[in-house]
């Protein structure tokens, strides 16, 4: 009984096996239907997308390519205006330099003049200090003389009797005016 059953299960299943023809879309009685269908679905999607998503794509895609263009175009703008700002410093920098050499030559002159004023005044009154004091010291050398000679004949007459001589003052002025000559 075990081998019916099994046999007549696997005569039941031969059957099935025979009168199914196996996958659906490899059975050449469908494939009419399939072609069609392919074609439809095919030219569905191809309007939907040439009509709603790649209008929406293009349009994304300009969208991006005038922002990259707007901006490259502002960057090069602003390049542009850095160069310029960095030229306009440089410019200033040097300006400011050029006016800063001016005002150190110009302080410099001042300096110079005022060093020069100074010099010629200091030298105006060394030059009058030294005349008083060549006049103070002539007349001090003058006075001095006259004392010297004072002095001088005072010791003569003193020597002159101390050895037991007599000497007027006429000879005694004489010799001491000779002397002191030179």
């Amino acid at each position: 009984m075990a081998t019916e059953t099994t046999e007549a299960a696997a005569g039941h299943g031969a059957d099935a096996a025979a009168s199914a023809p196996g996958m659906p879309q490899l059975d050449f009685s469908n494939w009419g239907n399939q072609i069609f269908w392919l074609l439809v679905t095919l030219v569905v999607i191809y309007f939907v997308l040439s009509r709603i998503a790649l209008p929406r794509i293009a349009a994304v895609l300009a969208e991006r390519q005038g922002t990259i263009t707007n901006d490259l175009a502002k960057a090069e703008e602003l390049k542009r205006q850095a160069v310029e700002a960095e030229e306009a410093y440089n410019q200033a920098l040097a300006d400011a330099r050029a006016e800063a050499q001016n005002i150190i030559a110009e302080a410099k002159a001042e300096i110079t003049a005022e060093l020069a004023d100074a010099t010629a005044k200091a030298d105006a009154e060394i030059a009058a200090k030294a005349a008083e004091s060549e006049k103070a010291i002539a007349e001090i050398r003058a006075s001095a003389m006259e004392n010297v000679v004072i002095v001088a004949k005072d010791t003569a007459a003193e020597i002159v009797s101390a050895l037991g001589g007599k000497a007027d003052a006429k000879t005694i002025d004489a010799a001491v005016a000779e002397r002191t000559k030179g």
